[in-house]
């Protein structure tokens, strides 16, 4: 094997816009398309509206403006607006910012220097405004290039503040669009950490007045047991309450506004700290998962200087609060400890209803414990030899790995689709579960059903999901069935298991489901794959006149080798994504109960009959 010369000539150094071009993922997690709730786009997104959330923070400015249409992204504040001679250098510059002057911003979300200038990298077109005192400076970029800056001009009319506008860049986020429920719900989060602040998107607005409970009155769907608990002081503000509709915990956490999907150290403190108070206050040894079971809470917590495991923000790994340098985990179970405590003495009847879930929890645990047992046990011999199971070798877990966020499980129909999967898959981020024909309709079942039926324990043991999704091993679930009629039914099987059971996982958007060609269109030259009819009739035209067209009715008859071509890069994704304000037992019950008057009608007045004219070769 030949020696390459390793000299001065082979090192070299990247400036600012290309190390972040180069390796947008150390920025921004992953690229995507935006099909999924974490795809970069929504990064760029955030972090330009972190610094308008940061001005707000600061008392300065009680509204912000965000448009998104066409691809374009604009967001104007009015804070203090950046100082009109530092305009330039603050969107260009790394290490640039007044983030770093702890009395200018105390408690900000992005204290890196790095947001902005990312936005600015990996925008084709970016363009900042800050208006101050009457005045206005424009800059002009384009993939971090300054284009043109504009002279200092008279702005008597604008308020003061900031005014972004970018496009992301199309080669680097191909084909790309953003989901407006992906940018609701991040907004409405703003809104609920952020009260008294008016935010508008695209002129709708998003205001709260309740905070956190607020939000969890949005997000939960069904009957709770008792009234939210709201607790709230300086630096931290705690909602919960518990649902007859969960399985597990759900919780929705915040560091200084950042939404921490993956948990972290605040979260962990809260749910000990739960345990720990209502234990003293029953003067009982309750079991902690009898506590926490059908939990559903929000804590937002505001920190100097916090430290997270990633750019994104998505899990906080610091143990450190200001002031004094107590931990977060006394100075949460601290709070929890008097404001709780006190709460449950002056609301006997909130007190009843949680020792009675608790007993209730209890019970259903003793019942279970047996067969939870046996499928434990099951599923760990199976995990040595799992047949159902091929897995990867990331996982989301591995907070160290950049990938991480790419990891997803394949879940399909039969043996021919998981074959074709399995065959082309990359091996390091994606994993297949094969189903053995329908699951079961788990639609009103209890938990004990997830650990008898052995299809259910294996899938529920592979995404390492029985005590909640803080362990989740994958970022995406995808459900990859046939576009028939049996293929469908199956997806609707896999819904209401992971609904029943496991709705945090769609209402995080973990759940997705793969598409896949229905046509291959193609002459001896060129193949087009269409995942429509209007997509076919494009690819008939400009390919020509009789072309070859075959119509793909199932994922066992797509070759291998062109599977690679669909699951890779290019891979499309439809996010399964739950109305806010929907029950998800009576949707369950509308589409997977008996079969309901309310449906039949549905069915009836809604019947088409199509006929497949499609032909092996066009006329």
């Amino acid at each position: 094997m030949a020696k390459s010369n390793y000299t001065e000539d082979n090192i070299r150094s990247l400036d600012w816009k290309e190390h972040i071009r180069t390796r947008p993922g150390m920025y921004i997690g992953k690229l995507g398309d935006g099909s999924a709730f974490d795809d970069g786009i929504y990064v760029l997104l955030k972090e330009v509206m972190d610094n308008s959330i940061d001005e707000f923070m600061m008392g300065e400015g009680d509204k912000i403006e965000i448009n998104v249409k066409d691809g374009v992204v604009s967001i104007r504040d009015y804070g203090r607006g950046i100082p009109l001679g530092k305009v330039v250098e603050v969107v260009s510059k790394m290490n640039t910012g007044g983030k770093y002057d702890s009395e200018a911003f105390k408690k900000s979300i992005g204290l890196n220097g790095v947001g902005t200038k990312a936005v600015n990298a990996l925008s084709g077109n970016f363009k900042v405004t800050s208006y101050r005192d009457g005045q206005a400076k424009t800059a002009e970029f384009s993939k971090g290039e300054l284009v043109k800056e504009h002279r200092l001009t008279s702005a008597p009319s604008e308020k003061n503040g900031t005014h972004v506008e970018f496009r992301p860049d199309d080669t680097i986020f191909k084909k790309y669009h953003f989901v407006h429920e992906y940018i609701d719900r991040m907004i409405w989060n703003y809104a609920f950490l952020n009260t008294g602040l008016k935010l508008y998107l695209n002129g709708q607005e998003y205001k709260s007045d309740n905070g956190l409970k607020d939000l969890l009155e949005k997000n939960i769907s069904g009957e709770i047991l008792y009234p939210i608990i709201h607790l709230k002081s300086d630096d931290i503000e705690v909602a919960m309450t518990h649902s007859n509709e969960h399985f597990t915990e759900e919780y929705y956490s915040y560091v200084n506004g950042q939404y921490t999907t993956q948990g972290g150290t605040h979260q962990a403190a809260f749910r000990e700290a739960v345990v720990k108070t209502i234990r003293e206050f029953f003067k009982k040894e309750f079991e902690p998962t009898d506590v926490r079971k059908s939990i559903v809470a929000a804590i937002s917590v505001k920190v100097q200087e916090p430290v997270f495991e990633s750019q994104t923000k998505t899990k906080l790994g610091s143990n450190e609060i200001a002031p004094g340098g107590q931990s977060i985990r006394s100075f949460i179970g601290d709070f929890i400890k008097q404001q709780l405590d006190n709460y449950l003495h002056k609301n006997a009847d909130v007190a009843r209803a949680i020792e009675a879930k608790i007993l209730a929890n209890e019970r259903e645990r003793k019942e279970l414990s047996g067969i939870q047992k046996l499928a434990r046990e099951r599923a760990k011999k199976a995990s040595l030899h799992n047949k159902k199971l091929r897995d990867c070798r990331v996982h989301l877990d591995d907070v160290k790995d950049v990938r991480r966020l790419e990891t997803s499980l394949f879940i399909c129909e039969g043996d021919s689709a998981s074959g074709s999967i399995t065959k082309t898959r990359d091996v390091n981020t994606q994993a297949v579960f094969s189903l053995k024909g329908k699951p079961l309709n788990c639609f009103g079942l209890g938990k004990k059903i997830v650990y008898e039926n052995e299809e259910f324990n294996l899938l529920q043991s592979a995404l390492n999901i029985e005590d909640g999704i803080e362990n989740l091993r994958y970022n995406n679930i995808i459900i990859a069935t046939d576009a028939d009629v049996d293929g469908m039914h199956i997806r609707l099987l896999l819904l209401t298991f992971f609904l029943q059971f496991f709705p945090e996982l769609v209402k995080n958007n973990h759940i997705k489901i793969l598409q896949t060609p229905l046509f291959r269109v193609r002459n001896k030259k060129e193949t087009a794959y269409c995942y429509s009819d209007e997509e076919r009739i494009a690819a008939i035209a400009k390919l020509g006149p009789k072309p070859e067209i075959t119509r793909f009715k199932g994922l066992g008859e797509i070759s291998p080798d062109e599977f690679r071509n669909f699951i890779g890069k290019d891979i499309r994704l439809e996010p399964v994504l739950l109305d806010q304000k929907a029950s998800i037992q009576e949707l369950l019950s509308y589409y997977m109960g008996k079969n309901t008057q309310e449906r039949q009608e549905f069915i009836i007045d809604n019947l088409r009959v199509e006929l497949d004219v499609v032909q092996e070769t066009a006329p």
